[in-house]
């Protein structure tokens, strides 16, 4: 099941844009407008994470963050125009986990609510393992049936992404919230290269993939290990 994202906006533009970034990231993702309706919405929706607008019409963010914080842990993300210190310092003492000031790229926030519930979840893995390809993201080496492979920033952590979670198809514009801001100026299809040079140091056949599979008009997954695949690296 979709983990659920309670967004809690009086900007209609800036709503619907949010709202559609975390969709396609895979979540879902209520809508509040108005903050007298905040918390009946809360109550209902019982989210995974709260993105909350401080400026809201009838009761502001604050007083809202202070009556989830009465009852409940979930992850705060607070979003505001204003970016003077003492605001964001009020915000984080009330509760907030983290703090977005407008303007924002909405791929910043959907990368900041992925880290926030990562936290949040205690999933934070530092040693990804699909099949014979282990990935270290502290030490940021990744190796495939043992033999080290040379990677570019990129392509490390488009592999990371993919191992993860073996299986699960990711578009190319998923691939590239992995590769920060730098990468946005770029068009999608700079992953399709990625990709190819991830297949050739992996030692992967696209036409007959052993690691990573192309889901043609969609994106890429990192094919999940066979039985055999197991019985073999065990």
């Amino acid at each position: 099941m979709a983990e659920t994202v309670l967004l809690i906006e009086d900007e209609a533009k800036i709503a619907r844009t949010l709202r559609l970034y975390l969709e396609q990231a895979g979540y879902h993702v209520p809508v509040v407008y108005d903050g007298a309706e905040a918390m009946a919405a809360f109550r209902t929706e019982r989210p995974d994470l709260v993105i909350l607008d401080l400026m809201l019409p009838h009761v502001d963010g604050w007083e809202i963050c202070r009556q989830i914080r009465q009852s409940s842990s979930v992850p705060i993300i607070m979003l505001t125009a204003r970016s003077e210190e003492t605001d964001r310092i009020v915000g984080l003492e009330l509760g907030a986990d983290d703090y977005v000031t407008k303007p924002f790229s909405p791929r910043e926030v959907v990368a900041r609510v992925r880290a926030v519930l990562r936290r949040s979840q205690g999933q934070v893995q530092a040693l990804l393992r699909a099949g014979d390809v282990t990935v270290d993201l502290d030490r940021y080496t990744a190796t495939v049936g043992g033999r080290p492979l040379d990677l570019t920033r990129y392509e490390f952590l488009i592999l990371a992404a993919l191992v993860r979670d073996p299986g699960r198809v990711l578009t190319r514009m998923q691939l590239l919230d992995q590769l920060g801001e730098a990468a946005y100026a770029g068009y999608e299809r700079v992953i399709d290269q990625h990709i190819k040079n991830l297949r050739t140091k992996l030692g992967d056949d696209a036409r007959r993939p052993r690691y990573i599979a192309t889901v043609y008009g969609v994106g890429y997954k990192f094919l999940a290990p066979t039985p055999t695949d197991a019985q073999t690296d065990a």
